[in-house]
């Protein structure tokens, strides 16, 4: 070993799709996919707040849409960080994802503070329309290892 992180950049795009039950246990498998996913090709990206990221879509696309369409998981590793997906087949925008990060939610309210977590621990997010519904994403940055000592 010459003294260099184990860690690597990965050099090229990957990306997968899963689709996913459009139930509350749709969300533990979207977290242990989004792990898997970062720590398999040991990628960089912060697992822990991707998990939860993806965690808060996946209750959102379950609990704000009808019927029982499969919601889709689609995880894109690049280079400078990861871009995580949730589509759904609801075209309605997601409610006060993009609302200036002022605004707090009503701390009074049971719900309100997922929307919050995406727009402060990712680097970007937002929504768009597709042919069966919508995408809500958010990207996560890759997080260079701790320095060690010489």
């Amino acid at each position: 070993m010459n003294g260099t992180a184990l860690y690597e950049r990965p050099s090229a795009s990957a990306s997968w799709r899963v689709a996913l039950p459009h139930t509350a246990a749709a969300v533990p498998v979207a977290r242990a996919l989004v792990r898997a996913a970062l720590t398999e090709l040991k990628h960089g990206a912060d697992c822990d707040t991707a998990e939860l990221l993806t965690a808060e879509l996946v209750a959102n696309a379950v609990e704000h849409t009808r019927g029982d369409a499969p919601i889709e998981l689609v995880v894109a590793l690049l280079p400078t960080g990861c871009q995580v997906e949730v589509h759904d087949a609801d075209p309605a925008p997601p409610g006060h994802l993009t609302r200036p990060a002022g605004e707090e939610p009503d701390p009074w309210q049971e719900h309100g503070r997922g929307l919050l977590l995406i727009r402060a621990l990712s680097s970007s997010c937002g929504h768009r329309a597709t042919a069966s519904g919508k995408a809500v994403w958010f990207r996560l940055p890759v997080v260079p290892p701790p320095r060690r000592p010489v």
